[in-house]
């Protein structure tokens, strides 16, 4: 178990601001890159989805041709005694869950777990799950999904229930205020995307540009830092997403008293297209 003090798992705040708020704001869409701040993810913008009861779902990305292709990427609330036994309708996708708050009883081909904030699973695409909220609270939870894309040889991973908590921080080399919490190997070639955790303790940085292939959605979960984004440095919090297409470089310092969290999806392990 990692110590780094009292975590917390940004939602977007629904509702909507006072009226008389400066409806500037701080959202960017580029060819590169988009910034949508926790401040836009309001009631206005979110959806019901087919298939669930007593819920409703911010789709904050999607795949868009010429941009960020591979995922997409909710936010879910679900009130008490609400869910769905058949959540997703694309049988070649696959699932990753980060609980927020509340309580989700998660089915996967028949083995239940209970999950609380911190709670992680990586459902593999194919298999039946479902997912309600049992409690007395409403009930918050991450969702990246992806289409899982076979390999010669290479099987479908196999379903995986775990915590935060409970899954160690691996710092960078040389470095003890930037980790990531791995939640799957990295040379497990059957999974075609990872759903990691990325921690800055304060003083915290990446040293240089990282510029490469791979998408990412990045969802801030706690604390603040200032983030490079192609040529911009922009300032984000708790609840703000960055959305990267490939080759975006990107760095980050970290700010603020508190650790700096986010949830990272990025695509990994499997031969790139050769078509347009």
């Amino acid at each position: 178990m990692s110590d780094i003090g009292p975590r917390s798992y940004a939602f977007p705040p629904g509702g909507l601001p006072p009226m008389d708020d400066n409806p500037e704001g701080t959202a960017i869409f580029t060819e590169s890159y988009a910034v949508i701040p926790a401040n836009t993810m309001r009631d206005i913008v979110t959806s019901f989805l087919p298939g669930w009861s007593d819920t409703r779902a911010w789709i904050i990305a999607r795949p868009l041709t010429g941009f960020a292709e591979t995922f997409a990427q909710y936010a879910v609330e679900v009130a008490p005694g609400g869910g769905s036994d058949t959540p997703e309708p694309d049988a070649e996708a696959q699932a990753i869950l980060l609980i927020a708050n509340g309580a989700a009883q998660l089915t996967i081909d028949g083995a239940v777990h209970e999950m609380t904030a911190g709670g992680y699973a990586s459902i593999p695409a194919g298999v039946k799950w479902t997912i309600t909220n049992p409690g007395s609270e409403v009930l918050q939870f991450h969702w990246i999904r992806k289409r899982w894309e076979p390999a010669p040889g290479i099987e479908k991973p196999t379903a995986l229930v775990t915590t935060d908590a409970e899954t160690p921080i691996n710092w960078m080399p040389g470095s003890d205020t930037w980790g990531t919490t791995r939640f799957v190997e990295p040379t497990d070639l059957r999974h075609d995307c990872h759903g990691n955790i990325v921690t800055f303790l304060p003083g915290g940085q990446i040293p240089f540009a990282e510029t490469h292939v791979m998408e990412h959605g990045l969802y801030v979960l706690q604390g603040t830092a200032r983030y490079l984004l192609n040529k911009d440095w922009v300032e984000v919090g708790p609840g703000d997403f960055m959305w990267l297409r490939a080759f975006c470089p990107q760095a980050c310092i970290q700010t603020g008293d508190e650790p700096f969290r986010y949830l990272l999806y990025k695509d990994v392990n499997r031969h790139v297209g050769l078509s347009l």
